[in-house]
Order: C-alpha cells, then structure tokens, then sequence
C-alpha cells in the first residue's frame, strides 16, 4: 500500500543512521548511542547479524509477506519483532548505504544524492560507478560504524557483491570491515554464517527486491520472486543462528510505481534548462545548480511548470528543513541551488544527462513520502 504523505527523517531517534551505533552500544561498543534502545532487546547477544534488503521499504512488508512466510513471521511477532523507522533523505541506495554505515545522517557524511555535482566544477559524480575520484577519504570524511567495530575487537564483516569490492562508495559506508562476496541469496547466506564464528558484527546485503520492482513493478510475479529470494535468506539465516547472536533486517528504502502520465522531462522543456548549469540528483530528488544570477528565475520557473508536482526551494530552505541533518560547511555547495522533490507519483526524468535505463523503470524511490522513506527494523534472537 501506498502512502505519499510527507515523512521527516527521524534522526538520532529512529532512523537507519541509529541502527548501527545502537548495535554497539548492545555488543558493548563504549560512546556508541542507543537511540533505538536495542540494548534491553539485545541483553546477553554476543554478535549480530545485520541484513540491508534492498528497496524492501515499511509499506512493501503486507505485500511481500504472502510470498515470504519467515518474514511473515516476523513481522506478525511469532519469531521477532517489527517497528518502523525512516531512511535518510534523499531515500535512495548510495545515501542509504553510507548513512547506515556510519551511523551519521547524509548532510553529515557527504553523500547527500544518487549523483551530486563537484562544487567548482560541472563534472557530476555518480555515486554507483565511482572509483578513485574524488578521493573517498575526503569525499566521505567519517570514519565508518564497522572502524570503530574493528578498533573494539569485533572483527567486522560486511557480505556484498563483490563487483563493487574497490568502488568508492564501498570504501565510504564499509571501510573497516573485512569483505566476503555474495550477490545471490543462497551465496550472502552462505558467507554471513561462514563469518559468524569468527565476527561478532556481519552485515550482509541483498539487492533483489529493488531491481525487480525498478525493472518490472511492485505488482509483478519478478518482484514477488524476489520476496521470496528474499525470504530464503532469511530462513537460512534464522535456522543456522548460533545461540549467542541477534538478527537485524532492515531496508535502505521503499519503492513505488509511476505511471507514464507522471514523468516530466526536463531536457524536453526549455523552459526548465534556461539557467541551469548542471544537473544532479535523480528522478523524485533533483539537484539544480544554477548559471550566475540565474537562481530565483530557476525557482520561479520550476514551480510555475511543475506546480504541485513537487516542493521547489532553494538550498538554504532545504538544509534548514533537517531533511540533511547538519550539513558542514564542506558539504553544502554539493546541494543544488534548487531542490525539487516531487511529491504524489510524479518524477523528473533527464533524458540528455542520464542513462535511458531511468526512462525505462518501473518504480522509484528517493522523495520523502512514507512509502519511500519509512522502512522496517525487524528483530530476531536465539
């Protein structure tokens, strides 16, 4: 089910930004925050596992229980329990990602976008096929959740493709963690239980979910398989815990479907390219950095074309919003001068800047409605 009611992220109280912090308070982590007060739930585990199921968003659960009866199980508190937090905003993977891997929100970390603009440039950096430049270490300054992990003798482990083992946006959200490759379900099942012995925090993530409702729809037998993929996982987790360890599933966003009538093309109105130097972001979430002088016409003309297809605003009233949390000083320019988040089921697509492959999804995500910004916390011990 739907729901396109605007959400604010819930940082440090519930959000995925507090899912890790609050881990190591529970594994004994000193300065570690429990905001999520995982510490009484977690009272005597010794490790964790922390799964990440892709695009498996809060108001997807009803949908992908019938076809996922571990989960079901779940959520319906026969095996664990289930409470709703927020992503981050935007409400999309590579921000997602970092902010769960440092347990500090987006405006904190940097990766405040899919693609964002290199402040003093018009090079746009995306975020899923970045390697060296710019530099992770200064791009993402914080030292990530699994650093201080393995400074407290943890040994952390962190399951993922390993396709993406030397991208910089793996070296932003993981560094610190020993990497063990899985993509399949059957495969990160595998390495996590491989890793439990010998690591007291194991993260694994999984990408199904997300990719067939991109590709195909959330009402599509695709996606409903890859519910059910993602259900086998969790099975095999659940039975093969070791007695001492907890389970976390979580999500880095939810998804919905947009229909024809609702995408905007922005490189097929000049109208909305007059005075816009470069463009960043992605469809529900775009950034737009403005020719000199040309700011307030951007923002006049925006919001006279797309009317109530999206909030409008500029840098300043979005940061002020907390949508970010803090944003340094260091970070802010990597904001457009204009901020359009479309509301409803519309999105901006930029056929001239970007992949065909985006004009061509199915569903999307990266706004802040709840049905993209509010995500499960499922809990289960042995």
């Amino acid at each position: 089910m739907e729901a396109l009611g605007r959400v604010e992220p819930r940082y440090g109280r519930e959000s995925l930004a507090d899912v890790l912090p609050s881990a190591l308070h529970a594994l004994g982590v000193p300065g570690e925050p429990d905001h999520l007060g995982l510490a009484a739930q977690l009272d005597g585990v010794r490790r964790v596992a922390v799964v990440l199921l892709d695009g498996l968003g809060w108001h997807q659960l009803p949908a992908a229980a019938r076809h996922a009866p571990t989960l079901a199980d779940i959520v319906h508190g026969r095996l664990g329990t289930a409470r709703r937090i927020t992503s981050g905003f935007p409400s999309t993977t590579p921000v997602s990602l970092v902010t769960l891997g440092t347990g500090a929100a987006p405006g904190s970390h940097g990766i405040v976008g899919f693609t964002l603009n290199r402040p003093g440039t018009d090079q746009v950096v995306n975020h899923l096929h970045w390697t060296d430049a710019p530099d992770p270490a200064v791009w993402q300054p914080l030292p990530t959740a699994f650093t201080r992990a393995q400074h407290a003798g943890l040994a952390p482990t962190v399951v993922t493709n390993p396709a993406f083992t030397d991208t910089g946006l793996t070296r932003s959200a993981y560094r610190g963690a020993r990497l063990g490759p899985g993509v399949a379900a059957d495969a990160v099942a595998d390495e996590m239980l491989a890793a439990l012995p010998d690591s007291r925090l194991v993260y694994g993530y999984l990408p199904d979910v997300d990719r067939a409702g991109h590709d195909w729809g959330l009402g599509s037998a695709q996606w409903q398989e890859a519910a059910a993929s993602a259900d086998r996982l969790l099975t095999r987790l659940v039975d093969a815990l070791p007695p001492d360890t907890a389970l976390l599933v979580t999500a880095d966003h939810g998804q919905l479907d947009v229909p024809p009538d609702r995408r905007i093309d922005l490189d097929r109105d000049p109208r909305l390219t007059e005075g816009v130097a470069v463009v960043a972001g992605e469809p529900r979430v775009r950034y737009l950095h403005t020719a000199p002088g040309a700011e307030q016409d951007v923002l006049a003309t925006w919001r006279g074309v797309l009317g109530d297809a999206a909030w409008v605003v500029p840098r300043a009233e979005a940061v002020a919003s907390g949508w970010f949390g803090e944003v340094p000083e260091a970070h802010l320019q990597r904001i457009g001068d204009a901020v359009v988040v479309c509301r409803d089921r519309w999105i901006v697509l930029a056929s001239a800047h970007e992949t065909p492959r985006l004009s061509e999804m199915i569903a999307f995500h990266g706004s802040n409605t709840a049905t993209e910004m509010e995500i499960p916390l499922l809990v289960v011990r042995r």
